[in-house]
């Protein structure tokens, strides 16, 4: 039998090329984009297969700046609505649920580019750091918060409106698995101005309307209007 053979470390090389990109964003991104990234940037593509790394990575240098902005948004959403947040860099330096969308907003624009596998291999990168897990195809509008980030999971096909807030475990999945459905939207849409709060499962092509509270621990797999409130009513039975 014979193997196809992969070159694995590439694994490596893409952790650290986002890593250090994620540390220029935070620089002077928008007059030195990132240019000492550039060789970097092209020994992955090659690696992968990808021709015209080049001319790709000017293009994506162009998009930095605009990045910048919207994760400065991100920021203030973060410290706007998280009552334990104390500053500004206390959400670049030590927020997971920060640097999950950064790296998310990076990837994202690659694969608008249809640049194969590299912002996959970049968001399960932020994956294994934050325990979020965005897919790159994902739409997201300005100002998201995520709080605690730990298993949160937001599926491919996913568009989320602006001024959103989610809270750890959160699922915005696809109600089910079939390799037919790949071109076809099976995730969620959550509108603008809505709170999804720990543990809540949304599923499907469905969408939540803006203004509206998802309680935690809650399953939906029909749409909810906008304005709404859905809470699950359980009981806890305390016996001493």
């Amino acid at each position: 039998m014979e193997f196809s053979n992969y070159n694995l470390s590439l694994k490596e090389d893409v952790e650290l090329f986002t890593k250090q990109l994620f540390y220029a964003l935070f620089e002077d991104v928008c007059r030195e984009k990132a240019n000492h990234l550039k060789k970097q940037f092209v020994k992955i593509l090659n690696g992968l297969s990808v021709k015209k790394a080049n001319e790709i990575w000017m293009y994506y240098q162009t998009s930095f700046c605009n990045i910048r902005e919207k994760l400065d948004l991100d920021a203030k959403a973060f410290e706007s609505t998280d009552p334990a947040c104390k500053s500004l860099g206390e959400v670049y330096l030590a927020y997971p649920g920060f640097h999950a969308i950064a790296i998310y907003r990076l990837s994202h624009e690659l694969y608008k580019i249809n640049v194969p596998i590299l912002p996959r291999m970049m968001s399960e990168y932020a994956h294994s750091l934050t325990g979020v897990d965005i897919h790159p195809g994902a739409t997201i509008g300005n100002s998201f918060f995520i709080d605690h980030a730990t298993g949160v999971v937001i599926g491919e096909t996913t568009v989320i409106e602006n001024n959103v807030s989610i809270y750890q475990g959160v699922t915005l999945g696809g109600i089910q698995v079939k390799k037919e459905l790949a071109e076809v939207k099976r995730h969620p849409t959550i509108e603008s101005n809505v709170t999804i709060y720990a543990n809540a499962t949304i599923l499907g092509n469905i969408t939540v309307g803006r203004n509206t509270v998802i309680g935690a621990n809650v399953c939906i797999t029909k749409s909810v209007g906008a304005n709404s409130t859905v809470i699950y009513k359980s009981q806890n039975s305390i016996y001493t």
